[in-house]
Order: structure tokens, then sequence, then C-alpha cells
């Protein structure tokens, strides 16, 4: 196992929610195996919140989903600074990349860390991170 967390992105919370999800599984087990230590941005709560709880209608979903990334990734969960916010805009102009998936990618590099995401478009396939399949059953 990593002694390191993997820093989660939101598209792994809202596939470990989604049963219909190609990643769910691997997903979920990132979500909730205890003895694999997992990061999260500030920017994930308000993403997974967005998604489940406004766009998909799942507000109790999304409401169990934020209270989980907050308790697994108490220990390591990053807040925006001006230091990472900076980074990012370079990161997101570099990479051709929206400023949330550069604060990931950012993040992830600044701590040594590795991405896990299902953005296979912009993230997995430039080798930004990588899918949680990958990361659960390397």
């Amino acid at each position: 196992m990593n002694a390191e967390p993997l820093l989660v992105d939101a598209s792994v919370w809202i596939a470990a929610s989604n049963l219909e999800d190609p990643f769910h599984q691997p997903a979920r087990e990132i979500a909730v195996n205890a003895g694999l230590p997992v990061a999260a941005l500030d920017l994930t709560l308000y993403e997974v919140a967005n998604v489940v709880g406004v766009r998909d209608g799942r507000s109790s979903e999304a409401e169990h989903l934020v209270r989980l990334i907050a308790d697994r990734c108490a220990r390591s969960l990053v807040r925006a600074d001006a230091d990472l916010l900076a980074a990012t805009v370079d990161c997101a102009k570099e990479h051709r990349l929206t400023g949330y998936d550069a604060a990931y990618v950012t993040a992830a590099r600044q701590h040594g860390w590795t991405l896990v995401s299902v953005d296979i478009a912009d993230l997995v396939s430039k080798g930004l991170a990588v899918t949680p399949d990958a990361a659960v059953y390397p």
C-alpha cells in the first residue's frame, strides 16, 4: 500500500457513488478503504456537492459524500492559498487545463502525491493522473 496519500479528485468520489460508472468498484475501494490513505482539495467538496446534489438532485447523497471526503481526508485536505493558485495558473496554461483540473495537478506535484481521476481526456491521457483501477490494482 502507498505510504503517501492518493490525491483523489471529485470525479473519483462521484464515480464511487454511481453504480453505472465504469470505475465504480475501484473508486469505491478508494473511497471506503480506511487502510488506503487519501487526500483531497477543499475544492473537491464543492465540486461533489454541485454535481451530485445540484446537478443530479441527490442532496442526501451529496451530503453523505461531502462528509465522507471531509472525514477520510481530514489530515490531508489541501486548502487553496496564494502559492497553490499562482502555480495552478501556470499549470493550466502549460497543459491547457481548466483551473480546477490544474489545481489538482499542482497540489499533487507540490506534495509528491499521485493524482487519481476518471478524467481520461484532460488528465489521464496526458499522464497527469492515473485511473482508480491503476491506483488500487497496480
